[in-house]
């Protein structure tokens, strides 16, 4: 990632040239190889339920308490707080510092997370916008469509299907293991570019601290929490909370233009809460190790 970090600074255009085939083919491949070999499982259900129930149930605690409303008062800054980028950052990361037995809880929560932001999403926002366009299911559709993690879930359905899943699974190991670190790489790319931003988009101030609060700690840490009345073992409880603390979701900097409500403050809030991931995610991981190590 620091690799790809000064490689995106130096040259901004070099994401645009790995990333689109990489997110298109590279991560869909990626995640088919990884399910092929594990095979979908009820836990990519339980772990995609986890992540739309916990996340409704705080937007309505937020809603409803006005010690929590005061600090997060509109919706923007509430999806901002809990639609992490489980897709093209949560599932490359996962794949890189996990064994590829956790792929459906890392999956799950990334559909569960997609689900919720476009069916409720685009609700709430229109509620706040003056452009009262009623929302449809066109986005909810071609956010699945695009996500990677749908993308492969097709493809090794169709593997079934076609009764190839043996051959493929074993011809795509070694390229999913190659195209985890080119993500990783590109993750760095996408941050030096930020970087590179004018204008000031690490911002900490009052209206969105909040937000980037929730969405990288209060968050995963919840998560964390239900994992262990779950019963989660470490590789399962590792996967959904580092999905759980990826920084803020480009999905509400689209919903938040489609409906022209607080866009600047979707934008700062992604910008900010993605470059304090390069060290709450590594924070996280080392908890987890240290708290696994200590209840052996």
């Amino acid at each position: 990632m620091i690799f790809g970090f000064f490689l995106g600074k130096k040259n901004p255009k070099i994401s645009e040239y790995i990333a689109r085939p990489l997110i298109r083919f590279g991560i869909p491949l990626s995640v088919m190889g990884l399910l092929l070999k594990e095979g979908i499982d009820l836990n990519l259900i339980k772990s995609a339920f986890l992540a739309f129930s916990t996340i409704g149930f705080l937007i309505v605690l937020v809603n409803t308490f006005p010690i929590f409303k005061n600090r997060l008062p509109n919706y923007t800054l509430q999806l901002a707080g809990l639609i992490g980028n489980t897709s093209f950052l949560g599932i490359p990361i996962a794949m890189a510092l996990l064994p590829s037995k956790t792929i459906n809880f890392t999956i799950g929560f990334d559909l569960g997370t997609t689900l919720f932001a476009w069916i409720f999403g685009p609700f709430f926002l229109q509620k706040q916008s003056l452009e009262r366009k009623i929302p449809n299911i066109k986005a909810l559709l071609n956010a699945l469509i695009n996500s990677p993690a749908s993308r492969g879930i097709i493809g090794v359905l169709l593997a079934y299907i076609f009764q190839i899943d043996g051959i493929l699974g074993n011809f795509l190991w070694i390229p999913a293991r190659i195209v985890i670190a080119l993500a990783i790489i590109i993750v760095g790319t996408r941050l030096g570019l930020i970087t590179n931003q004018k204008g000031k988009f690490f911002d900490l101030n009052e209206e969105i601290k909040f937000s980037i609060l929730l969405k990288l700690f209060i968050l995963p840490f919840i998560i964390f929490l239900v994992s262990q009345l779950l019963n989660y073992d470490f590789y399962q409880s590792s996967a959904v909370i580092l999905q759980a603390g990826t920084p803020t979701a480009i999905s509400t900097i689209l919903m938040a233009e489609a409906y022209k409500v607080k866009q600047k403050i979707a934008a700062k809030t992604l910008f900010t809460t993605t470059l304090i991931s390069i060290f709450t995610i590594p924070i996280l991981k080392v908890f987890l190790d240290t708290f696994n190590y200590t209840n052996r």
